[in-house]
């Protein structure tokens, strides 16, 4: 494994630990403006995450490998589902540890399909930011063998993409229903 590999490992457990420590701070604590500091260390991980693939790539001309595309879907997902990603952990927090708030909602029905759209056109601008980056990449270090596996991955996110889409698509034509009450 890589450099870059050991990077994207690291920064997604600090993603997870900074959400962590961010609602524990603001809601155990009660340091509302601490907490929200915590949060916002998150883009600050991408960035660490977004110039070191960079700095590979063009600065050591380095071969490009599965890791440094893998860090482009990783920053186009987070730029993209990093505020989502939060506010469903706050939601959880709040309701199955600190006891307060709304239950998180179970959606069916149009509701459901309508979310799920929305995520699957999260995932077709994370596709762009991430796909965008890997192209741009491609293009700056000009060497095709270098950076040919960056294709490569493009190629399958593509695929991924296009699959999540069609799926929420399908929601429509046969969308969720809820479970039967098991006590009737």
């Amino acid at each position: 494994m890589n450099l870059i590999a050991y990077l994207i490992i690291a920064v997604e457990i600090g993603f997870w630990v900074f959400i962590a420590a961010g609602l524990v701070t603001r809601y155990l604590f009660g340091r509302k403006r601490l907490g929200l500091l915590l949060l916002a260390i998150t883009p600050v991980l991408d960035l660490t995450l977004l110039i070191a693939t960079t700095v590979d790539i063009l600065a050591n001309d380095a071969t490009a490998t599965a890791a440094h595309g893998i860090a482009a879907i990783y920053l186009g997902v987070s730029l993209t589902f990093g505020k989502r990603m939060i506010r469903w952990a706050d939601e959880r927090f709040r309701y199955h540890l600190m006891k307060k708030g709304p239950k998180p909602v179970k959606r069916y029905g149009f509701d459901h399909a309508r979310h799920e759209l929305s995520g699957s056109l999260l995932h077709v601008l994370a596709w762009m930011l991430g796909g965008g980056y890997l192209f741009l990449l491609v293009r700056l270090a000009g060497n095709p063998g270098q950076t040919e596996v960056l294709l490569q991955i493009l190629k399958v996110w593509t695929l991924v993409a296009a699959i999540d889409v069609a799926l929420s698509l399908s929601y429509f034509i046969w969308p969720r229903k809820a479970k039967a009450d098991s006590f009737r």
